[in-house]
């Protein structure tokens, strides 16, 4: 089996690829082959099996070139993140979308109909009552370029599929905590950091309100998720192929407790966090969901995220002091 992960140099791509290689295949047939296709790489498995791809995801030549003519399952993780993408329109449609059609389009010329898993966001959703739950059934009006582009590829994968010339299927993820490394230009980079500054000792500058609830899960939650998504019979799937994961629905609040909670049973000292108000940061934050049903998802294989104290246990088992 051939393996495509886009964005395999990211934080996700390359923990996905690490967990991948480590069972050794994928829907039972084993992986002969992984390309990871990214403009740079930070934490990326070294491996015989792995070819290494450096390049930019809104180059059609590119993304052919590392599809090529053969291609088993593709993982399309690419992307320019939410605060990027409102400050950067033109770049935000030529990686978001016209990166997702390159890759769509290398996958059709494959003509071996490939299972392609798309990354796409909660940030779909948007410009209604952002206080009741968000499902896969809820009419999505994005307020972001970023959840813009998202939702497009989500209904060019459905009609994709539709035409027979891939297997699509969407993993709508909710925020993804703890990312370790420094702030990025996300706009929900405050959900990571106001874990990861405070357990490294550092201070958090909180752009929100702190009573502002936010769904989230952890890393080893979607990453288990992809591959639930990717190995889900698709028999089980109907002509809607995204599905968004169950989430906690969390808080500023309730992040400052469960972090003192693994702090004093870790012996560590915690960092500050610090009210550093953005009305910017703020304003993005309010079109998003406050929290999501993800039980269609359950339905087909994807787990449901653990306790957030034990999503904040496996950041500092795994990723504090690296």
């Amino acid at each position: 089996m051939k393996i495509l992960i886009t964005g395999g140099g990211g934080f996700l791509g390359s923990q996905l690829a690490h967990r991948l290689l480590g069972h050794g295949s994928l829907g039972g047939d084993p992986i002969t082959e992984m390309v990871l296709l990214d403009a740079f790489f930070r934490d990326a498995p070294s491996d015989p099996r792995v070819r290494h791809v450096a390049g930019d995801i809104g180059d059609r030549d590119v993304v052919r070139a590392a599809t090529g003519d053969a291609c088993d399952a593709i993982f399309h993780l690419a992307s320019m993140v939410s605060g990027e993408c409102e400050a950067r329109f033109d770049d935000a449609l030529r990686v978001n979308l016209d990166g997702g059609r390159h890759v769509f389009e290398a996958a059709r010329a494959t003509g071996g109909r490939p299972r392609i898993i798309f990354a796409s966001s909660v940030a779909c959703y948007g410009g209604l009552d952002m206080t009741q739950p968000m499902s896969d059934f809820t009419k999505q009006l994005p307020q972001t370029t970023y959840g813009m582009t998202k939702a497009i590829c989500e209904l060019l994968l459905n009609d994709y599929t539709r035409k027979g010339w891939i297997d699509g299927r969407t993993v709508r993820l909710p925020t993804v905590i703890v990312r370790p490394g420094k702030p990025n230009a996300a706009a929900s980079s405050w959900a990571s950091g106001m874990f990861r500054e405070p357990l490294n000792g550092e201070p958090c500058l909180l752009p929100i309100r702190r009573d502002q609830a936010h769904p989230m899960t952890g890393y080893r939650t979607v990453i288990e998720s992809f591959i639930a998504l990717a190995e889900a019979d698709e028999a089980q799937l109907g002509r809607d192929r995204a599905y968004v994961l169950p989430a906690h629905r969390v808080t500023p609040e309730l992040a400052a407790e469960v972090i003192k909670e693994v702090a004093a049973e870790r012996g560590l000292t915690l960092g500050p966090i610090v009210d550093a108000f953005d009305a910017r940061i703020q304003g993005i934050v309010d079109q998003w969901p406050q929290h999501v049903d993800g039980e269609r998802a359950v339905a087909i294989g994807a787990p449901r995220p653990p306790p957030l104290k034990v999503i904040v246990e496996q950041y500092v088992d795994d990723f504090l002091g690296r």
